[in-house]
């Protein structure tokens, strides 16, 4: 890391650019302590269409100082912008060139953002990733891809906890576990290589219920917990069915999966019920929507299940063998619940994309 020494420009401008994805926790990460460290290890597996583009333009500047016009969806959006001017000054000690270039940063999402769809961390993740491709590119430090993703978690995190665990493809597991070598609460490792190839290609429909923000955001929520009289109850069972989910991930055993992620669902969201103050985020067509996939499943037998983000809109999860008999059932029943008919179908993605 680069900390107080003379910067050395290798270029003089240049172009950085990632897509980076979503992800959806099967064990929740609920809580947390310190600078963005979670209170309990989580896993999720990696989206793929559900993503963030970031580009940025850079230019070198004599003038020391933060100096950025940052653009989401072609608009300005100040409440972004002062986020990104935060998230900077955090890391600046670990990347003092920002305060020596000029930058343009546009950014889009496929999706709707702060609806429950994890869209801060496909964000942070997507701008970590360019920072620490601009540093490759102005310093000519000779990161391999493996530890330039570390870097990025590391850094991703800082913006967003969940933002640490989109950085690598099919799956992640962040956060300290005596029984999982090398997982860290500095940032996320991959464990999409562990994963069964039945889970490889698993299919997430996104059911969007409410294009609407939250009531209550998710930075609210995790504080909430510090007042939580459940909160050491929940982070003792999420530690338990983390190592419970591992043996599943691997075996390839989908129906345990699917108890243990409705499992989950739930007691994220009894969790918020039980705060002080407490809230509610699912909407009646959430629970309209959940009594359709029990009931469908009861009677076809399928392998269909569901988790919730902290938000209202559900995550439709089943493997890739039943797609067909999924995509009927979810026209004929589904569809109309959501807002606008709007259905986001992904699936377990390979990571980001440097599009630079």
């Amino acid at each position: 890391m680069l900390k107080n020494q003379e910067i050395r420009f290798e270029r003089n401008a240049g172009k950085v650019g990632w897509r980076s994805p979503s992800n959806i926790a099967i064990v929740k990460y609920w809580g947390k302590f310190g600078l963005q460290f979670p209170q309990n290890p989580s896993f999720s597996f990696t989206l793929n269409n559900a993503h963030t583009e970031t580009l940025i333009d850079w230019s070198h500047k004599k003038e020391k100082g933060l100096d950025f016009d940052f653009l989401f969806e072609g608009k300005k959006e100040t409440s972004f912008e002062a986020k990104i001017e935060k998230y900077f000054k955090l890391i600046l000690k670990d990347f003092p060139f920002l305060e020596n270039v000029s930058m343009k940063i546009n950014s889009k999402n496929s999706f709707p953002h702060s609806s429950g769809i994890a869209s801060s961390a496909s964000a942070m993740s997507a701008l970590a990733l360019c920072v620490c491709s601009m540093e490759k590119e102005i310093t000519g430090n000779q990161l391999n891809d493996n530890a330039l993703l570390e870097r990025a978690s590391y850094f991703a995190r800082l913006g967003s906890g969940s933002a640490c665990r989109s950085v690598f493809p099919s799956g992640a597991i962040w956060g300290s576990s005596s029984v999982i070598d090398e997982s860290s609460n500095e940032f996320a490792i991959p464990w999409g290589h562990k994963l069964h190839a039945k889970f490889l290609n698993f299919h997430d429909d996104i059911l969007i219920i409410s294009k609407k923000e939250k009531s209550v955001s998710s930075r609210a929520g995790h504080a909430l917990m510090e007042t939580n009289k459940y909160a050491e109850i929940r982070f003792k069972e999420a530690r338990e069915r983390l190592v419970e989910l591992v043996k599943i991930l691997e075996e390839g055993d989908v129906e345990a999966f699917g108890v243990l992620a409705e499992a989950e669902a739930m007691s994220l969201h009894a969790l918020m019920m039980m705060s002080n103050p407490s809230y509610i985020l699912m909407k009646g067509n959430t629970l309209a929507a959940i009594e359709k996939i029990k009931s469908f499943r009861q009677t076809s037998g399928l392998p269909i299940y569901y988790t919730l983000d902290a938000g209202p809109n559900i995550h439709l999860l089943y493997p890739d063998v039943i797609k067909g008999d999924v995509s009927t059932f979810t026209e004929n029943q589904l569809r109309s619940l959501c807002e606008d008919g709007k259905i986001i179908n992904d699936h377990v993605g390979q990571g980001p994309i440097n599009l630079c």
